[in-house]
């Protein structure tokens, strides 16, 4: 089988080039081939497109995709309309290669501490590095993948365990600014195993709260935007679903009152809420994010799974909107069990 595929390719030379810029493809692609095929058949079409021959990774459509992986599985995927991206796109030199030092520097973190079967499986985690979701809001972020590294020198019995867990939250971001999310094209969840990390140094160093303290704790009342969890004039609005890792849909119940309803790219994304007692302006700037893209794709009032993510989004809101620069004036948010509870109340009368 033949896919058609549209393209549009990234480009950047740091030597003429004051900022990158996308050309447009189509390219066909036989179901067998790769995606690092595809990159080739991008660069027949124009020589100026760059690439790296060895450890092929790139970014497609935002997730973290390697070289050798099939067409098929891209399409099936992700559609036949790609953008293609470096995995890093600041670090960029030329096209989709980069610098990429930052890879083994932060190796150095644990490198005393490591052998040489350590650094083998680190540098399995090449991809996963460049897949880590802190770092696009915190570039000096260390990574998702040196956690792995560390939490695998743990739990096979290194005798360095604090000194390990001491490099991974000492620096200027690290452990407790991860809020694990999956980007890379082959689902890998870490999740356990970043939280587990948390708590064994949380046990090293006791002041610090537990997970399940910070978010166990509710938010107050005081302030909140929306606080009688009652919305007007409930059908003419424009309404997005935020679902967060809860993965649920409400659009029936949307489409039932006669709303429209707005898609966004961020609903299925976190958005702060497991990082907020470590590092609040981190979590506040994600929740930010989320909120931004709601508003800007046309949302009038924003639904949240999650209630305790919810009432993180209401009791910050002037606080968020003062971190990212932005007033969202017009957008009501609301928690999806108060949702159903109005439109419930609705139908009843």
């Amino acid at each position: 089988m033949v896919h058609t595929l549209e393209i549009r390719a990234f480009f950047f030379n740091s030597k003429t080039d004051y900022l990158p810029y996308y050309k447009n493809f189509k390219i066909l692609m036989q179901e067998n081939e790769t995606a690092k095929d595809l990159l080739s058949k991008i660069r027949d079409a124009n020589e100026n497109f760059s690439y790296s021959q060895q450890n092929i990774f790139m970014k497609i459509n935002h997730l973290i995709v390697e070289g050798k992986e099939n067409i098929s599985n891209i399409v099936e995927q992700l559609g036949t309309t790609l953008q293609i991206d470096p995995v890093n796109s600041y670090r960029s030199t030329d096209g989709l290669k980069i610098n990429d030092d930052d890879f083994m520097q932060k190796y150095e973190l644990l490198a005393p501490y490591a052998n040489e079967d350590d650094l083998k499986y680190y540098k399995t985690l090449y991809g996963l590095h460049y897949a880590s979701e802190t770092e696009k809001y915190d570039r000096e972020y260390i990574g998702d993948a040196i956690l792995l590294l560390a939490y695998k020198m743990i739990t096979e019995g290194s005798g360095h365990k604090q000194a390990i867990l001491n490099a991974i939250t000492s620096v200027s971001s690290g452990l407790f600014d991860c809020e694990y999310e999956n980007n890379l094209f082959n689902a890998q969840d870490h999740t356990e195993t970043i939280e587990a990390l948390k708590d064994m140094s949380r046990k090293v160093l006791p002041e610090a709260p537990t997970l399940m303290e910070m978010i166990a704790i509710r938010f107050s009342n005081k302030n909140k935007k929306n606080s009688d969890n009652k919305i007007e004039n409930l059908a003419d609005k424009h309404i997005a679903y935020y679902a967060g890792n809860e993965r649920k849909n409400i659009s029936e119940l949307i489409k039932d009152i006669g709303a429209k309803e707005v898609h966004f790219s961020r609903a299925l994304k976190l958005s702060g809420l497991t990082i907020l007692s470590d590092n609040k302006t981190l979590a506040l700037k994600k929740s930010g994010h989320t909120l931004v893209d709601a508003f800007d794709s046309g949302a009038e009032l924003l639904i949240v799974e999650d209630e305790t993510t919810c009432d993180m989004f209401i009791e910050n809101f002037t606080k968020i909107e003062k971190i990212i620069g932005r007033e969202l004036i017009g957008l009501d948010i609301l928690s999806a069990k108060d949702f159903q509870a109005q439109i419930t109340s609705i139908t009843s009368i």
